[in-house]
Formats: C-alpha cells, structure tokens, sequence
C-alpha cells in the first residue's frame, strides 16, 4: 500500500473502519459521488472520467511523493468495502492546521443513522492522523448551513462553530446558504472521543 511520506502508518483503524491513502482504484466511484452531491460541494459543474484520470495523475499521485503535501486524500473502508473518501486538504504546515473534507457514498449519505456512523469514524480517524500522526494543532470545516444533520455530527466529534458568513454560497441562481465555521483543537478532540494525545 503507498503511504504520503509524512505519516508514520499506512492506515488507521477504528472497529470495522480503516482509514488508507486513497487508492487509484477509487476514483471512478468518487467521480460519481461529488457529481451526484453538487450541492454540498465546492464544485460548479460534474467532472468527466477524464478530468478525474487527469486530477488523479496530476494531483493526487504526486502527493505521496512530497514532504509536505497540500493535502492528504484517504478513503474510508467500511469492513474493506469503500464507503467515503476525504482527508486534510489547505494544509497550513507552518500554521499546523487543515481544512477536514468528507464525502460519502450517496446511498449510505441517505440513511441518517449510517451517516452519522461513518462520519463519526472518518473523524475519529482523521484526527489520529492530524493530531497523532501530523503533530497538527487544528482542524477547521466549511459547511452549508442547509445541512443541519452533518453540523451536529461535527460539534459532537468537537467542532466548536466559530462563525457564520452570511449568503456566502449561490447554490442556484437566487439561492443563497450560509457557511458554518468549525474548528476544532487537539484538546477538543480528545475530550469528544475519550482518548489521550
């Protein structure tokens, strides 16, 4: 398995979740679910195989290679079926800090009770790669305000909101959202999840 070179493991592991490098492999799946989810993404059109071959071989794979990537990509496995992708993106290495990102495969996105399981994992995991693995000293997130069940999930892994920007995103033309900010520290994570860092 390619491990990004400032990690200490390959993978991280939470009951029946691991946590690994994104794979190539994953790619074609991921493609179809940001073009299914437009409307919780920072994406303004769906991406063709091509363009995600593209981003693949220009982008992604190049990061395993780097020190200090701006972004480390994971996919999340759910007893080894992938079930979501995401990671630390604008990665700050002077600063210690990363966006967190998070998509799920739209069918288990549906059902609440799955979502909030995978999404709860993927942050437990992501965070042993953040505050253990990387040493960081915060994670923050971008949410549209038109998802109240995924800024509940968050402020129960720790996020705190830290601020609101107003009619901040044109979701269609005419319709506005909110973006919620959430950041979360060290301390933060380790009181929601009961660990020691």
């Amino acid at each position: 398995m390619t491990t990004y070179r400032p990690l200490p493991q390959a993978e991280f592991r939470h009951e029946a979740y691991r946590l690994v490098p994104i794979r190539y492999e994953d790619r074609e799946p991921i493609r179809a679910w940001r073009n299914a989810q437009l409307d919780v993404l920072r994406q303004a059109e769906p991406l063709s195989a091509a363009q995600q071959d593209a981003y693949f071989q220009k982008v992604v794979l190049p990061l395993f290679e780097k020190e200090r990537p701006g972004q480390l990509l994971f996919s999340l496995l759910h007893h080894d079926e992938l079930i979501a992708y995401g990671g630390l993106v604008h990665i700050s290495w002077p600063d210690a800090r990363a966006e967190v990102s998070f998509l799920a495969d739209p069918a288990r996105a549906a059902n609440p009770t799955t979502y909030r399981q995978d999404f709860r994992a993927h942050l437990r995991l992501l965070g042993q790669v953040a505050f253990d693995g990387l040493k960081l000293n915060r994670l923050f997130t971008e949410t549209y305000d038109i998802r109240p069940a995924h800024v509940a999930i968050l402020e129960e892994a720790g996020f705190r909101l830290e601020g609101r920007l107003r009619q901040h995103v044109q979701l269609r033309p005419g319709t506005f959202a909110d973006s919620l900010m959430h950041g979360q520290l060290a301390a933060d994570y380790a009181t929601a999840f009961g660990t020691t860092l």
